[in-house]
């Protein structure tokens, strides 16, 4: 089988991969992004963009990731639509095979294969992403100013988010399917003691109601799970914080993985537990998970990778010369 040889292949093509790509390109890296099973990644589910930078007007997700996308083109970018099944990185130079038959090898390997949004699976939900029912609060909190939400989960992420909403929201219903938080204590009190924050045990969200012209949500259908009984509350917004799903499987057993499921990296570097190999952006990231710190560490993985392969070359010419 032919292998491409490349210097370095960047995996994903979201923020941190672009960014990545952008500035491999301006360094004269000649790098080759593999797109993966969901070109854009979380941002094209995204509808107004009102906090990346240079957008007055805010931009659409899937219109910030094109603009990204030919930027990085215009730089030389290569792009191959391909998603990698298999990934050995036991030495270099890292072998990877992909899902059209392809394989590669690369000197540095930048992973920027996000996470993905754990949803509840109903179809209503489904109809709704992007047009009132969202995975972030931070991205998509500033829309429901003075409106009604609703927020399903249980642990630390569904309560900062409710808190986070209290900013933006008139009210903020907690849906939590047992009769006590998995969250942090001090996160607890801030919700028990919030006002404007109502809390509905054994309850989980049964349905989304809605409009199709425009789409938007209009309510929910909850179902109690002690009693089977059902109510429709209105509401403007429905957040599903029930966690993420980094996209990790690939390395599972060759680099360090958090028990969240992310990726390891040394503590203010994007470098992994494997030398030549750097990560960036939500699928290291259980904090932040914006577009513009995934886009900053997509360049710091490329002038770190780049310093990497420097200093490769370095050793290799010393040991050449003796």
């Amino acid at each position: 089988m032919q292998v491409q040889r490349e210097k370095q292949i960047i995996l994903g093509s979201g923020p941190a991969g672009y960014t990545a790509a952008i500035y491999a390109s301006r360094a004269m890296m000649e790098p080759l992004i593999i797109q993966g099973a969901y070109p854009g990644g979380q941002m094209m589910i995204t509808t107004d963009v009102e906090n990346y930078p240079g957008f007055p007007d805010a931009v659409q997700g899937p219109e910030l990731m094109e603009r990204m996308r030919l930027q990085a083109l215009n730089l030389g970018t290569r792009i191959a639509e391909d998603h990698i099944t298999m990934a050995d990185l036991s030495s270099a130079p890292f072998q990877l095979q992909g899902s059209n038959g392809k394989a590669y090898e690369c000197d540095v390997l930048v992973i920027c294969t996000g996470a993905r949004a754990r949803w509840l699976g109903l179809p209503s939900e489904d109809m709704f992403k992007g047009f009132g029912v969202s995975a972030c609060s931070t991205c998509d909190g500033f829309f429901y100013r003075e409106k009604e939400v609703i927020v399903v989960g249980g642990g630390n992420t569904a309560l900062e988010d409710a808190l986070f909403l209290d900013k933006f929201a008139s009210q903020i219903t907690i849906l939590h399917r047992r009769d006590s938080f998995r969250a942090e204590k001090i996160l607890q009190n801030l919700v028990f003691k919030n006002p404007k924050i109502k809390i509905k045990w054994n309850t989980v969200l049964d349905e989304v109601i809605g409009n199709n012209k425009p789409r938007s949500v209009t309510g929910a259908i909850l179902r109690n799970l002690k009693t089977g009984d059902t109510e429709t509350q209105e509401v403007d917004g429905i957040f599903i914080a029930i966690g993420q799903i980094p996209e990790t499987g690939l390395f599972k057993g060759q680099l360090e993985i958090s028990p969240s499921g992310h990726l390891i990296t040394t503590p203010g570097s994007t470098a992994t537990s494997c030398p030549g190999v750097f990560a960036a952006g939500d699928v290291i990231d259980n904090k932040f998970r914006q577009a513009i710190t995934a886009a900053g560490m997509g360049c710091m993985a490329t002038l770190e990778s780049q310093s990497f392969l420097e200093s490769q070359s370095h050793k290799a010419h010393t040991q050449e010369t003796g």
